[in-house]
């Protein structure tokens, strides 16, 4: 072993039975196949009319299954693991001037700096059994890496219907779908058992002198009432080790959409419009949402990322001042654009700063969100539709926090936040100077109308033990408008 001292449950590279590789190779058979069909009917026939004549219509279906690479960040999150390096995370709010000491009881956790690191040339073949695992106890903050872990893939299809709807109009139907799995998530390596700890939460259940088990209690020894040492109620790699996160590939995604697109073209004109409906979900958005150590589905819930309504036109007309006068330059060139757009909010994501699940699964400085979610009591969210002023934009009444020993069981994200109505539009004159040089003088105005948009991801306030809890907090940029000069050659 490359540590032989090193406490049962922490493994590095080279050790018996661990890979070299963040990922095993193995047999990623990733077929793909793909169908384009025009059909043809009797122009006299009803489906004939509908199909519109020869190369009018095509069918496009596809498949195929792609692999993925593990995220770099892996590699360097794990590079300052023990023994190379330390990471401390204080199991509970601490003093700001002494962030060793616990804020609520005073509780002194010791002094984890300075630390003696390893030498750098440790290997199995110099296997180094000198190092003090003393300073590092209880190892917690570090990020694990699943020794179990596979190439995370992807399945991807698609189905369209394209109809040429005269000589410049074509309008597309697609279905499209990916479902993802393998994908890395974080998970806690050592929870906290809530059952324990609620069997040493009351003052009669522990001996005179021994704390009582709570949030945030999981690393502390406690004595039961039976005079029992309980050293911490954490689990399965027990007092060595605090809260410390695993990464891996036990996550999955979904998304499946109806697509709508319509491209025109004639003349002066151009406009294109598209329409999703569509829906994603997953375990975990990005690597800073933790999954639930016991059960991973039930921190499925609405994508960070997913917009269930979207609606994107965007349109081009060249002015006709050359009809109107001289046919020049300077009445030529001129043209106005635009970008109209309408869709519903991102999914509101709930937070809970707590420890009432006695999990334990505290945020480091790789995963910013534990597994804790709010208490939520069915009834009418009754959403805000102008949360210019007035209440919140959701029904906060509904949230509480959990009782101890639960998760909470609200999702992580099950309602929208607010949606976008923008207008942005262009003018512009391009003055040609010879024939291969010319200039563009652009006048761009963003939010025309200068609507107020509470858009985006966090937008809303969801974290429960926050004061602005179900406030909207944020807004995209108010109407800006900006004049520009391009010289082409």
């Amino acid at each position: 072993m490359v540590f032989p001292g090193a406490p049962a449950g922490i493994l590095y590279p080279t050790d018996p039975g661990i890979r070299r590789t963040l990922a095993p190779p193995g047999d990623e058979f990733s077929p793909r196949i793909g169908l384009a069909y025009s059909p043809q009917a009797d122009p006299g026939t009803g489906l004939g009319k509908v199909l519109g004549g020869p190369d009018k219509t095509s069918l496009r279906a596809g498949f195929g299954m792609y692999y993925a690479a593990i995220e770099a960040l892996t590699i360097g999150v794990l590079a300052a693991n023990a023994p190379y390096g330390t990471t401390y995370s204080s199991p509970a709010p601490p003093l700001f001037s002494d962030p060793f000491i616990t804020a609520s009881s005073g509780q002194n956790l010791g002094q984890y700096f300075p630390v003696n690191l390893a030498r750098l040339n440790s290997s199995v073949s110099h296997p180094d059994a000198n190092v003090n695992w003393s300073q590092y106890l209880p190892i917690s903050g570090i990020p694990g890496y699943s020794t179990t872990n596979r190439i995370p893939y992807t399945e991807e299809y698609m189905f369209s219907v394209q109809r040429e709807l005269g000589a410049n109009t074509l309008l597309s139907i697609s279905y499209v779908g990916t479902q993802a799995h393998r994908l890395l998530v974080l998970v806690e390596a050592n929870p906290g058992n809530p059952a324990l700890c609620l069997s040493l939460s009351q003052m009669n259940e522990v001996a005179p002198g021994s704390p009582t088990c709570g949030p945030f209690g999981e690393n502390n020894v406690f004595i039961a009432a039976s005079n029992q040492t309980v050293n911490g109620t954490r689990g399965p790699l027990g007092p060595n080790f605090g809260s410390d996160t695993e990464q891996a590939t036990i996550g999955n995604s979904h998304y499946n959409a109806f697509e709508l697109s319509l491209r025109h073209t004639s003349g002066r004109l151009q406009l294109l419009a598209g329409y999703t409906y569509g829906k994603s979900l997953d375990q975990s958005s990005n690597l800073g949402e933790e999954v639930n150590p016991f059960t991973p589905a039930l921190s499925r819930a609405l994508s960070a990322f997913d917009v269930r309504h979207n609606l994107v036109a965007s349109y081009r007309y060249q002015l006709p001042f050359d009809r109107l006068g001289s046919n020049s330059r300077w009445t030529k060139g001129w043209q106005f654009s635009g970008i109209i757009r309408f869709s519903t909010g991102f999914p509101v994501t709930l937070y809970n700063y707590g420890d009432n699940s006695l999990l334990g699964t505290e945020p480091n400085g790789v995963n910013n969100f534990g597994v804790d979610e709010p208490q939520f009591t069915p009834g009418p969210l009754a959403l805000n539709p102008n949360p210019r002023h007035g209440p919140a934009y959701f029904n906060t009444a509904l949230f509480s926090l959990q009782p101890l020993g639960q998760p909470g069981n609200a999702r992580r994200r099950f309602f929208y936040g607010p949606g976008m109505d923008n207008y942005d539009l262009a003018f512009l004159k391009e003055l040609p100077l010879t024939e291969s040089k010319a200039l563009q003088f652009r006048v761009e105005t963003f939010n025309v109308f200068n609507h107020a948009q509470f858009y985006g991801p966090a937008s809303v306030d969801g974290n429960i033990n926050g004061s602005t809890f179900g406030q909207v907090v944020s807004a995209v940029p108010p109407r800006l408008m900006q004049f520009a000069v391009k010289f082409s050659y």
